[in-house]
């Protein structure tokens, strides 16, 4: 069915150069994203580097329940189950300490350039 579809677009030309223009304009500005894993007992990597305008996932991946919470109340997640996630997008350069509010010796930061 689907190459039904592409043989069928590719024999109308104006939507094929329309989408392909159009695929290089989303190619231009990539959604910037990170990730962060949680497990056994920490964030990893404990420290990361990101553009202003990145989006950072963290996952628990350990087989308890975590947060993510920033020491300056920029960011807090609900308590994340395994397997779940938590987003948070950094609009302005800084660095952005936070912690586990359940396990507080659980550490890590977010700079923004």
């Amino acid at each position: 069915m689907a190459s039904l579809i592409a043989t069928g677009l590719m024999g109308l030309g104006g939507i094929t150069s329309r989408h392909k223009s159009y695929a290089a304009s989303a190619q231009e500005k990539p959604a910037s994203a990170a990730e962060v894993k949680i497990d056994n007992f920490s964030f990893g990597p404990m420290a990361i580097t990101v553009s202003v305008g990145t989006t950072v996932t963290w996952i628990n991946r350990d087989d308890i329940p975590h947060t993510v919470v920033s020491t300056d109340k920029v960011f807090k997640s609900k308590v994340l189950d395994t397997d779940e996630k938590f987003s948070f997008t950094f609009t302005k350069p800084g660095e952005y300490p936070y912690f586990c509010s359940i396990h507080p010796k659980m550490t890590g930061k977010v700079v923004v350039q």
